[in-house]
């Protein structure tokens, strides 16, 4: 009996990376700067039917450098399979530059995708999906011919998204294999190269001779057109689908093309009509084009759903829709944090009065933030804290100790606010968008707002105002929101404040990753629970701040808290010790490392009475 797939698609060819010009409209030579994006049709196919929900696994080869690494790790984060992206020592990989609808150094005959082995295609491997998606480039080879013919000797289905050929040649040797596909997908000058006519009617039926799969046509701002039966005397009798009439942002890229294939194979490999599958392929292609980037447009399942149900007008743009965007930033694949232990270093005036008080230097700040990052590193070795590390940290103090917590895969989080400021400040003036663009995609931004439902009107609006500007700022961006909602001490707090603060904000549009609170009765926690279940399934989780001892069976009880902080509260003792010489590093080191175990076998204990009351 033959077990059944493990994935349901394997795609095969180039993995790369596209600079994409961020001033839109410009030339290549005109622009100056760019965003990095994931480039290669393939790659970019694979990460689309990722995005769709499907169990896609990558056959390709990149060049032992860091666009190797980039397009590796951008389809590996949105759970593709890479184990089979090889590493060539030799040969580069391809790096191209994007901008309006041109891509520049888009073709290159000696970058490591060429060289995908037949090692890479065997045919075990194959087996396990149910369609194998290839390039026409990368079909021309020999690696890849053997691909499409072990493919269809263990009855895998086979796509063939023809995308760039280098020329004529590899348009021949892709018509001898043109009968061993079951779909084959093009757009009009690709169809017209591979069926070697300046007609589209003419060159698809020189290619239907040759097989007698489904040939669609991706017609652009014409939509598609289906070739799945006679072909008519004429393109204008064509069985066609309109597309979506949205305004082009960019298009340039392995993008639009990619989303195209990966909305139109999805839909194929369930079984819809060719109508219904040339719409979501359509939809795909505009969500990409409407956007200004290449392959990190691409929608998901979520996304893709909200654009069919709500459409454009005509000349729409889907980049200025806010609720796509937050779909887009909050519906990819993300690593799940459902248990962190935390430590906030963030601190700016509070750790200035600790060496005033202690008679340190300010100079002694930064080194004693790097210290607390490596007694970190030693407490998560030493308890066995692996992907529950979370930081929270100021780059006024602790911009080394930053960098030293680069790449172990914690959590990290970053404050923008001006500490303490009320109304609501940001570090480096109201422009906090601009700070953000510094920053890499996978830290947090952290801001701590000092709000109260029942403040004075007009107080009130101008922290709305504030935090609506942050919450738009991290959609533009990319990055996590945390919000961490401190009632203000000269008003009365009641046991319901926080949760009807944190509605109020909900009711204006704010819908951060994260929350931040102090610890809260059961009651309270079961109120605020309610409240993100009904109004944002997509939060990530709520945070217990640092402001002393805190209720962690209430919060341990919580579906949506994800752990706490300890921070001054919890060690502002033995950092005030370290900056006035009392105690040494490795004294702090054990200190915070205590501190740590302490908290973690606390919230253990809580996370286990949770789970075993009856």
């Amino acid at each position: 009996m033959t077990a059944p797939p493990t994935l349901d698609v394997i795609a095969v060819g180039r993995a790369s990376l596209e600079l994409h010009a961020q001033q839109l409209g410009a030339r290549v030579e005109h622009a100056t700067s760019f965003a990095a994006d994931l480039g290669g049709a393939a790659a970019g196919i694979a990460l689309g039917l990722a995005r769709l929900g499907l169990r896609v696994a990558m056959i390709s080869r990149v060049g032992d450098d860091p666009a190797g690494r980039f397009a590796t790790a951008a389809l590996a984060a949105e759970g593709c399979d890479c184990a089979r992206i090889s590493v060539d020592r030799e040969r580069p990989t391809q790096v191209a530059l994007a901008a309006g609808p041109a891509v520049a150094n888009a073709v290159r005959t000696d970058t490591a995708d060429l060289a995908i082995d037949e090692a890479s295609v065997d045919e075990a491997f194959l087996s396990t999906a149910r369609a194998l998606v290839i390039t026409g480039r990368h079909a021309a080879t020999a690696a890849g011919q053997r691909a499409v013919e072990r493919a269809r000797h263990r009855g895998v289905r086979t796509v063939l998204a023809i995308a760039q050929l280098p020329g004529p040649d590899a348009a021949r040797r892709l018509q001898a294999l043109l009968g061993s596909f079951d779909l084959v997908v093009g757009t009009r000058g690709e169809l017209q190269l591979v069926g070697k006519s300046d007609e589209l009617i003419q060159a698809v039926r020189q290619i239907r001779a040759l097989t007698p799969a489904p040939v669609i046509a991706s017609l652009g701002a014409a939509g598609c057109a289906i070739f799945d039966g006679d072909i008519p005397a004429r393109e204008a009798d064509a069985r066609s689908v309109p597309a979506f009439a949205i305004e082009p942002v960019h298009g340039a890229g392995a993008g639009a093309g990619a989303g195209f294939v990966a909305g139109l194979v999805h839909a194929w490999l369930a079984g819809m009509d060719w109508r219904e599958a040339g719409h979501r392929a359509n939809a795909c292609g505009a969500l990409v084009a409407g956007r200004p980037t290449g392959a990190g447009a691409l929608p998901t399942a979520v996304e893709l759903a909200h654009f069919l149900a709500n459409p454009p007008a005509p000349g729409g743009r889907p980049d200025r829709d806010p609720e796509l965007a937050r779909l887009h930033r909050v519906t990819p694949r993300r690593r799940q944090r459902d248990d962190l232990c935390l430590i906030a270093i963030d601190d700016r005036p509070e750790a200035f009065e600790l060496a005033r008080q202690a008679g340190a230097s300010e100079a002694r700040l930064g080194p004693l933030k790097q210290l607390l990052v490596r007694a970190t590193a030693e407490a998560e070795q030493a308890l066995g804290l692996h992907g529950r590390i979370g930081l929270l940290i100021d780059d006024t103090y602790g911009a080394e100790a930053l960098r030293a917590a680069a790449g172990r895969g914690w959590w990290i989080a970053r404050p923008v606010e001006v500490s303490g400021s009320s109304p609501l400040e940001f570090e480096g003036g109201r422009d906090v968008g601009s700070r953000l663009i510094e920053w890499p995609r996978g830290h947090v931004v952290s801001c701590v707002v000092r709000f109260h439902p029942d403040e004075p009107t007009l107080a009130r609006l101008e922290q709305e105002t504030q935090l609506a500007q942050l919450h738009h700022a991290a959609i533009a961006s990319g990055h996590e929101l945390l919000l961490a909602v401190v009632p203000p001490a000269h008003l009365p707090s009641e046991p319901d404040t926080i949760v009807r603060a944190i509605k109020r904000l909900y009711n204006i549009g704010i819908q951060p990753d994260w929350w931040g609170v102090a610890a809260m009765p059961a009651a309270t926690w079961h109120q605020l629970d309610a409240l993100i279940a009904e109004r944002d399934r997509f939060c990530r989780g709520v945070l217990v701040l640092d402001r002393g001892e805190p209720d962690l069976a209430a919060a341990a009880a919580s579906a949506w808290c994800r752990g706490g902080f300890i921070g001054t509260a919890t060690l502002g003792a033995s950092c005030a010790a370290w900056l006035a010489g009392t105690i040494d590093d490795q004294a702090l080191i054990a200190q915070v490392g205590a501190a740590f175990e302490q908290r973690t076998a606390a919230w253990q204990r809580a996370r286990r009475a949770r789970t075993e009351a009856p």
